[in-house]
């Protein structure tokens, strides 16, 4: 018997089980899902109405190949620069367990971190007209939108953003994709079924974030 919510307890639940998502099993995303995502990101708000975002839906195993390589490569280059600058070394110095630091910094500068794109059994590459003031933000609001509608599917998703940050890469995804040039890719989403539960991650509490009427100023009393 499936459980019932009111409006406000749904929406709550499909935000709060929301996760990032780099792991599926092999089935496929059924067409009737694939169409409430997607029209769950037709329906975002967007800048004077621009609706400036496209997608195209990439399902052909060699192009999701080609994808994860372009994405495995960004983020091979962006997270080897983090960790030769020590950056990387200064986000992680909480971590104590020495093997897994080891591990975390293996998967993120060799790329593998994003490389999983190949394997996800759908991606929809987000990509949106360039001469729209509200571009990014735009987009932002329609890939969310897409977010809460996987996970309200039960489905599990990902927001990559490695293979779109260089421009060569940007470049190379518009050619294998056809992408006009007035248009640019944005990032891209991986779609498909969990193989597993995942765990929340750690959020920052409310009393950190909210001020009131100026920096600084609590908006929530700590609690005793």
């Amino acid at each position: 018997m499936s459980e019932t919510y009111n409006l406000v307890d749904a929406t709550m639940k499909v935000i709060m089980e929301r996760r990032s998502i780099r792991e599926y099993t092999a089935e496929p995303v059924s067409d009737q899902d694939l169409k409430m995502i997607l029209e769950a990101a037709r329906l975002a708000p967007s800048g004077e109405n621009a609706q400036p975002w496209r997608f195209v839906v990439v399902q052909d195993g060699d192009t999701r190949k080609a994808l994860g390589a372009l994405a495995g490569g960004g983020s091979g280059r962006r997270f080897t620069a983090e960790f030769v600058t020590k950056k990387m070394q200064e986000r992680f110095s909480s971590l104590q367990d020495e093997e897994k630091k080891k591990a975390a910094f293996q998967k993120l500068t060799s790329g593998q971190v994003s490389a999983f794109l190949a394997d996800a059994p759908t991606c929809i590459v987000v990509c949106g007209k360039k001469d729209v003031w509200d571009l990014p933000y735009d987009t932002s609001a329609a890939i969310e939108n897409m977010l809460l509608m996987v996970t309200a599917l039960g489905l599990g998703a990902c927001w990559v953003i490695a293979p779109c940050i260089d421009i060569r890469d940007e470049e190379r995804i518009k050619g294998l994709l056809g992408v006009p040039e007035e248009f640019k890719v944005i990032s891209i989403i991986s779609i498909g079924h969990p193989t597993r539960p995942h765990r929340p991650r750690p959020r920052l509490p409310i009393l950190e974030l909210v001020f009131r009427e100026k920096w600084g100023e609590n908006f929530y009393e700590e609690q005793s």
